[in-house]
């Protein structure tokens, strides 16, 4: 079985869509999911009786499509999002896969959990309170994770008898200040939530709107991309070698392609070693193969033996990541313990997990006005700030600009596990010079 260009030309325009909804408290990102499902004809009908029960225990007349996603007690009782909500529905032209995030700013973190996976944003905005901190917070969470698109749906428009000027000064604000950020596609859709205008159906009270429904900008969003002109990642999983009667001089390397296209008779690296050799064999799903692209899970075959194991990456030889062990990022601490300068963690990165040392941060964002609060010394709980991070061992790492999958990386408690901080390697959109962190003294228990 061989597999040819053409054939991956014709899964490059993905039917799968992952996005999440943000924005402030109240502004309506449950009953937009809620009305999305229900619209699209999405949620069972005994999903749609349990929330017509809650609703009239609840005093409501009729159903409250925010229960469809809020479903944690304490969001129910207080009518807001705590939890990042998923959820997964499909139309017949194509398959979705929805974080519905919060929108407090102690939830930062959820946001950023929610968003880090997403192709596209929907951030909302109450028509009659307009832009407020809470949304350029959550713009500048999307610019920062570099969400390609972005959907402003401008909601309640019935609350202002659906005036287009309410709607269009809204949508400059925003836009310019998401255009700012860098967020490279940002449409605005006037919405009723509520009232299901311009979700699923077109609205009937706004024929001053010619643009696409909410439904109809997921349905058709582009979010393919040419898969060849990505740069190649294969982080190994496991090495394969049955040493069996059939299989005696069987050695293989798996694990999920997280970028590009891998063929056979294609140079390649292999780092942190810096070895160079060539694949001679794919093997996808028991079958041998000529080429393999993200994000399929196949098993390498390379032309050498070279010391290989769980944690190496795989990569073309005219276009390898840098290797380093200094590591300068964005972070997002998610943790209710703070993260301190000196502080030991693990680091994984990818299949990838070395030990290393906080030795600065640099400085904390403030995303109220995209400052940067110089030295704060530690990060906390929902805080973006940037580190310098030095590993006992080389890690090969894009900049997150180039590659979400292979520039992200997680910050791990060492004692217990706890996942710290998830990370952006690179310059973030606020990024101003800084000067190197003088070379601190090695831990005695972490010499490197």
């Amino acid at each position: 079985m061989t597999t040819t260009t053409e054939q991956l030309a014709d899964v490059s325009a993905t039917t799968l869509l992952r996005f999440a909804t943000a924005g402030s408290v109240d502004d309506g990102k449950s009953t937009l999911v809620g009305r999305l499902l229900h619209d699209s004809k999405s949620i069972l009908t005994d999903q749609l009786e349990a929330v017509e029960q809650a609703s009239l225990s609840r005093g409501q007349n009729a159903p409250d499509l925010a229960l469809l996603t809020d479903g944690l007690r304490a969001e129910r009782e207080q009518g807001i999002t705590i939890d990042v909500a998923y959820r997964y529905f499909a139309t017949a032209r194509r398959r979705f896969i929805l974080a519905d995030t919060p929108g407090h700013v102690q939830y930062t973190r959820n946001m950023v959990t929610g968003a880090s996976t997403a192709e596209l944003a929907v951030v909302l905005v109450d028509a009659r309170n307009g832009v407020v901190e809470q949304t350029r917070r959550h713009a500048a969470v999307a610019a920062l994770l570099r969400v390609p698109h972005v959907v402003l749906a401008v909601n309640k428009m019935d609350l202002v008898d659906y005036a287009e000027p309410v709607f269009a000064a809204i949508a400059e604000e925003f836009t310019a200040y998401a255009a700012s950020l860098g967020v490279p596609e940002i449409t605005a859709i006037p919405i009723s939530a509520l009232a299901g205008d311009n979700v699923v159906e077109p609205s009937a009270h706004m024929d001053w709107y010619g643009g696409p429904t909410v439904l109809e900008h997921l349905e058709t969003v582009p979010v393919s991309h040419d898969l060849t002109a990505c740069h190649a990642r294969f982080p190994v999983q496991y090495v394969i070698r049955p040493q069996s009667a059939e299989h005696r001089d069987y050695r293989g390397y798996a694990g999920q392609i997280a970028a590009g296209v891998f063929r056979v008779g294609e140079s390649v690296t292999v780092l942190p070693s810096g070895r160079a050799t060539t694949i001679t064999g794919i093997d996808a799903l028991g079958e041998s193969v000529d080429i393999a692209w993200a994000p399929q899970s196949v098993t390498l075959r390379l032309a050498d033996d070279i010391d290989i194991s769980r944690g190496d990456l795989i990569a073309p030889a005219d276009d390898s990541p840098a290797v380093t062990r200094d590591v300068e990022a964005t972070v997002c601490h998610v943790a209710d313990q703070p993260l301190s300068v000196g502080q030991r963690v693990l680091i994984k990165h990818t299949t990838r997990t070395v030990k290393a040392i906080v030795k600065d941060i640099p400085s904390r964002l403030t995303l109220d006005d995209l400052s940067q609060h110089p030295a704060p010394g530690q990060l906390v709980a929902n805080d973006i700030g940037r580190v310098v991070v030095r590993t006992a061992e080389p890690l090969a790492l894009d900049a997150y600009a180039d590659s979400r999958r292979t520039g992200s990386f997680l910050l791990i408690d060492p004692a217990d596990g706890t996942t710290l901080s998830a990370g952006m390697a690179g310059a973030s959109f606020a990024a101003v010079a800084e000067a190197a962190a003088p070379a601190a003294d090695d831990d005695a228990e972490w010499d490197f």
